[in-house]
């Protein structure tokens, strides 16, 4: 397996405008994500989103640093990177949101990328690729589904 990037697409039923909101306002990330999120969704926004770690031993807080704000087309933003330093290609994942209108929804393309560049040792960033490509492939679904929970309130 390469390990370079994770790329996923899926078909959301409400306008990119709508999807837009629900990737960047805290109040939505907390329902899909599970992160509090607390951080400015314009471009050179830093802050951070935090949760429960899963294993039980306390929380676990990422910063994150906006990199693009693109309403209601892209949002793209830098994460997991020390939370002492600017985010850069070298220390941190780049994650990508693309909205496309189609067939009466949005088509939601999400790219991370950045894994090799962070310098992992091999079983670091296997595990680090797993864990992530296992975390959008739940993630993104329940995004669909909170949003159709919106659109039909």
């Amino acid at each position: 397996m390469e390990y370079g990037s994770i790329g996923r697409e899926i078909h959301v039923d409400a306008t990119p405008d709508v999807v837009y909101e629900v990737i960047t306002k805290p109040e939505h990330i907390a329902q899909w994500w599970g992160f509090d999120a607390s951080f400015p969704a314009v471009p050179g926004g830093d802050g951070r989103m935090t949760r429960q770690r899963r294993d039980g031993t306390g929380t676990l807080v990422v910063p994150i640093h906006v990199v693009e704000a693109d309403a209601p087309r892209r949002f793209v933003f830098r994460w997991v990177h020390p939370k002492d330093q600017q985010a850069t290609p070298q220390n941190s994942l780049l994650v990508t949101f693309e909205l496309v209108p189609a067939d009466g929804g949005t088509l939601l393309r999400l790219t991370e990328a950045g894994f090799r560049e962070i310098g992992w040792e091999a079983a670091q960033l296997e595990a680090h690729y797993r864990s992530h490509r296992v975390g959008w492939d739940e993630h993104l679904p329940n995004l669909a589904a909170y949003v159709a929970g919106l659109v039909r309130s």
